[in-house]
């Protein structure tokens, strides 16, 4: 199970640094443009994620956090059951809030880039912390595993 951890705790400390990427540089650039520009840009940028390496960063880290927690519930391991829900929590806050205001700023552009952007910022920030919570619990839990 010790490698299993240290996939789904390095996989989510990546997804953690993308998303803080994201909150400290990327979408305070595009709050610099007008917001044709923003949300185009914004759009963009989407439709890259879901076909190059964040996709399949993000799906091995989901099916390896996925796989942990099948096995920290049958061994009992609160441990590791804290890392892989941190992991599958930052998926689900994703894929329940994130993806879905993508795909409505793809749609609606310029006009849905305020909402948009308060909106994805505050998730985005929620499943950064979330995501940052795996790679800790596997620290700190360590001896528990």
């Amino acid at each position: 199970m010790g490698v299993i951890v240290a996939l789904a705790a390095i996989g989510s400390s990546l997804l953690a640094g993308v998303y803080a990427s994201f909150a400290m540089i990327v979408m305070p650039a595009l709050r610099r443009r007008g917001p044709a520009e923003a949300s185009a840009t914004m759009v963009e940028i989407n439709a890259r994620a879901e076909r190059g390496p964040f996709i399949v960063l993000f799906l091995a880290v989901t099916a390896v956090a996925a796989v942990l927690a099948v096995s920290a519930l049958a061994r009992q391991s609160a441990g590791g059951a804290i890392v892989a829900g941190a992991a599958l929590g930052s998926s689900a806050i994703t894929v329940a809030a994130n993806v879905p205001a993508n795909r409505r700023l793809a749609r609606e552009g310029e006009a849905f880039w305020p909402t948009y952007q308060a909106r994805w910022n505050r998730w985005n920030a929620v499943r950064a912390v979330v995501a940052a919570v795996a790679p800790v619990a596997a620290v700190v839990g360590i001896r528990a595993l």
